[in-house]
């Protein structure tokens, strides 16, 4: 009986492997494939969305030119010796299944970020960049290529993380190109067999995300708007738990995932238990965290097979984006690399980590937990106490409910009790929220700057978020602006709660004023409890 994990096996059939070895003599027909494939590539220079920007219109033609070099010199010198690489056609369920959950993420997301759609047809390119130069390395390596949907779900799982503005768009070909290169050559023995020993899409995302924090070019990419979106669709957490069994079903990776949750919860509860406020700002786990510990860490090729190997991988998963978290913070990078860091070390313990567990005792309590309990079921055992876990997540308010670190009232009381971080994530919310339009927002930010309390003092700085206060019709904000002495104070108007309550979600433009000061004070805003006419 042919199972998931036998077709997922990285050669070809004993068939067809002696099939490829009867070919003899020089076959052009091979090369119409990556010849058709470049050459779609290069039509999308021809795209609006495309020739919009015409460093991304180079890009495009970069990456083609590139690969049809590529092609003419391999057919040279396949000509030459008279030798031919072919493909065959294996279709593994790992890879297509991931797609699928893949796209439904990007369907959703994009509805209500709509940068996601305008993405799509680069994501495309990408797509068959990917397959040609997957292919032209496997014959330049001297092997036939195992034709599947392998580039696709790697593609799509980069793209879900992180991608490069129009302008730098030409680093993003870049990046595919390391990661399956990573594929290609990083690769060690496991289990009898050659394998590759990180996950491409994490390989690539992993190095990447080391050098734009060391050259601090993160504003040379979409990486935060796209950690910050996600929550733009309602109920994230459900839909990506909804989506994320589908792969739990099929690969066996709920240990990992589940145990990756619970280690989050676990250490941002003792956290906020200890210092009085919320590790992560937004959430307990924050969603697009949420994301990777179920599309990015949870490769079944790259992550341990036994039960308790897959418990300690998840549980380390969840200790190192916590630690890299507070790393990142401290050095002054952007926290979303968290959980992207981490995933390459983690592929590199694989082999020690089954070792570890396969070494202990059968009759020891640690390796008590048998890979055949349940008839061969244990999987849906675990999918049964993970689908539990996340009820009670969800009851608590740990998922899509309303998160302590949501309330901006709370983090001014966090700030006067100088708090850990209190101030700095003051300082944090109001700076984005300002940058949404909250007039009142940027007026506290002047008033801070003006202060030099909580942060250092600058007057220009100051003057220029009053001045913004002021355009946005706020009026201490104008009363501010013109005269330095002043340090002038209002409650947030109905147009700025609009802003300052959406929790990371949609702004509240349709939501009813009666029901928005229900909101507000349940948010802490205690003016609000007396309802839109009194407030």
């Amino acid at each position: 009986m042919t199972t998931i994990r036998d077709i997922g096996r990285d050669k070809p059939s004993p068939h067809r492997a002696s099939t490829a070895k009867k070919q003899t003599g020089f076959s052009a027909i091979h090369f119409r494939l990556p010849l058709a494939l470049t050459l779609l590539l290069l039509s999308f220079s021809f795209l609006p969305r495309v020739q919009s920007n015409l460093a991304l219109e180079v890009s495009i033609w970069g990456a083609a030119g590139a690969l049809l070099l590529w092609l003419g010199f391999l057919y040279l010198q396949m000509q030459r010796k008279q030798v031919t690489h072919g493909f065959y056609i294996l279709l593994r369920p790992q890879h297509y299944v991931q797609a699928m959950v893949q796209t439904s993420v990007y369907l959703y997301w994009g509805y209500y970020w709509h940068p996601v759609y305008e993405h799509l047809w680069l994501i495309i390119a990408q797509i068959l960049f990917a397959y040609s130069f997957d292919m032209l390395l496997a014959w330049s390596r001297k092997r036939d290529y195992t034709l599947g949907f392998g580039p696709v779900p790697i593609i799509l799982s980069v793209n879900l993380f992180l991608w490069f503005r129009d302008d730098w768009f030409y680093l993003q070909f870049l990046m595919i190109a390391i990661g399956f290169m990573g594929k290609e050559y990083v690769r060690w023995h496991r289990e009898g067999r050659s394998v590759h020993i990180f996950n491409p899409s994490a390989f690539a995302l992993g190095i990447f995300s080391l050098l734009l924090i060391a050259t601090d070019t993160t504003t040379l990419t979409w990486g935060q708007e796209i950690a910050s979106t996600l929550t733009l669709a309602p109920n994230i957490y459900t839909f990506l738990f909804l989506v994320g069994l589908v792969v739990m079903y099929f690969f066996s990776i709920t240990l990992v995932a589940g145990m990756a949750a619970i280690t989050l919860i676990g250490f941002s509860a003792l956290y906020s238990t200890m210092a009085g406020v919320p590790y992560f700002l937004d959430s307990d786990i924050p969603a697009a965290v949420f994301l990777g510990l179920h599309l990015l860490v949870t490769d079944p090729s790259t992550s341990p097979r036994t039960p308790l190997g897959k418990l300690f991988f998840g549980l380390l998963y969840g200790l190192g984006v916590f630690v890299l978290y507070t790393i990142l913070g401290a050095m002054g990078a952007p926290t979303f690399y968290d959980k992207l860091l981490c995933v390459p070390l983690l592929n590199l313990s694989v082999i020690a980590i089954d070792r570890l567990v396969r070494s202990v005792s059968s009759t020891t309590l640690i390796n008590v937990w048998k890979e055949n309990w349940l008839s061969g079921r244990g999987n849906l055992a675990h999918m049964g106490v993970w689908v539990l876990l996340f009820g009670i997540m969800s009851i608590m308010g740990k998922t899509d409910g309303k998160h302590t670190g949501d309330s901006l009232p709370f983090w001014q009381q966090a700030c006067e009790q100088d708090l850990s971080s209190g101030c700095q994530r003051l300082l944090q919310l109001e700076s984005t929220y300002c940058g949404d339009n909250a007039a009142w927002a940027c007026n506290e930010l002047g008033i801070h700057y003006r202060e030099g309390s909580i942060v250092e003092a600058d007057q220009t700085l100051s003057l220029a978020y009053f001045s913004r206060a002021c355009e946005l019709r706020f009026k201490p904000g104008c009363v501010n602006l013109l005269d330095v002495r002043q340090l002038a104070k209002a409650n947030p108007k109905e147009l700025d709660l609009r802003l300052l309550l959406r929790e990371g979600g949609q702004n509240l433009m349709e939501l009813g004023a009666d029901q928005l000061y229900v909101r507000a004070c349940d948010h802490g805003w205690n003016f609000a409890c007396n309802g839109p006419s009194r407030g």
